[in-house]
């Protein structure tokens, strides 16, 4: 006869083992009650910093770029198109602002200011340009004039030397008794103009023929101290008595701005009058926009 042995009794759980259940677990092993972090995606790297993690920066491409370079050759542009009637001066802004507003493009900056600056220093740059040569050419013509000027001496000399010969006739006719003759003769009258006021007068003239200048303009570049630094009294001399055909003056001005510029009527009117540009009067502007295309 067999005898049946029952199996062995499974060990019990002593009072210390269920103290901390999770004493022998693997460290590596997740838990049921940790969470896995969020993946990193663009709606995620929008929304703000959890409290102690680190801040979100934007991407390097999505950054905003600094106008730098525009804002400057905005700011020359517009120093440049003031100043543009100023010799030399114009020329430097207008190319500084050209090259800034250049330099703003290729960097790909605010393109409407690039844009504006590098037209302001175009026209600058043109207009000091023609202001620097015409100068130049004034220069040349100043020293051609006074060339003729012993000519001018000899002629009084020889008009003086005139009336010494007629002296000597009435000297020989002394018995006649008419000894007083002579005397009542009045001396040449020297003229009572200063040579200031000659000068500006032959600089007018000069302004007024190579450059078709407008009164107004020409008196400005006569008292200007950019310019010639005449007095107020000696310019308004030459303003007086320069010989000048204002209208013509202001058509051929006009034919100017459409034949290098490419202005339209109503913009070369603006700019006739004005009194940054060529201070017309309103007369002279309509008579050259009328006969602007004769």
């Amino acid at each position: 006869m067999f005898m049946s042995i029952p199996p062995p009794a499974s060990p019990q759980p002593g009072p210390n083992q269920h103290s901390n259940p999770n004493q022998h677990s693997n460290p590596n092993q997740q838990q049921p009650w940790q969470q896995q972090p969020y993946p990193l995606t663009a709606a995620t790297q929008q929304m703000p910093p959890q409290m102690g993690g680190p801040a979100w920066t934007p991407p390097p491409g999505q950054a905003k770029k600094p106008a730098t370079f525009a804002i400057i050759a905005l700011v020359v542009g517009i120093i440049a198109f003031l100043t543009g009637l100023v010799p030399v001066l114009g020329i430097l802004l207008g190319a500084a602002g050209i090259a800034l507003g250049i330099i703003a493009l290729i960097k790909k900056q605010s393109k409407g200011m690039a844009i504006v600056a590098i037209v302001f220093s175009g026209l600058a740059f043109i207009a000091s340009g023609s202001t620097t040569a015409a100068l130049g050419t004034i220069a040349g013509n100043a020293d051609s004039q006074s060339a003729p000027v012993p000519i001018e001496t000899t002629e009084p000399t020889e008009a003086a030397e005139e009336p010494a010969e007629v002296v000597e006739e009435p000297a020989v006719v002394e018995e006649t008794e008419e000894p007083a003759a002579p005397a009542p003769e009045p001396e040449p009258e020297e003229p009572s103009v200063p040579a200031e006021y000659t000068s500006a007068l032959s600089k007018a003239g000069t302004y007024s023929d190579l450059m078709y200048m407008s009164k107004a303009g020409i008196y400005d570049q006569l008292t200007s101290e950019y310019g010639e630094q005449f007095s107020a009294e000696a310019a308004q001399y030459a303003i007086d008595n320069v010989k000048a055909d204002w209208n013509a003056n202001a058509l051929e001005k006009a034919k100017s701005y459409q034949d290098t510029m490419s202005m339209s009527p109503a913009a070369i009117y603006d700019q006739l009058i004005s009194e940054y540009g060529e201070k017309f009067l309103p007369s002279e502007a309509d008579y050259a926009i009328a006969h602007l295309n004769d």
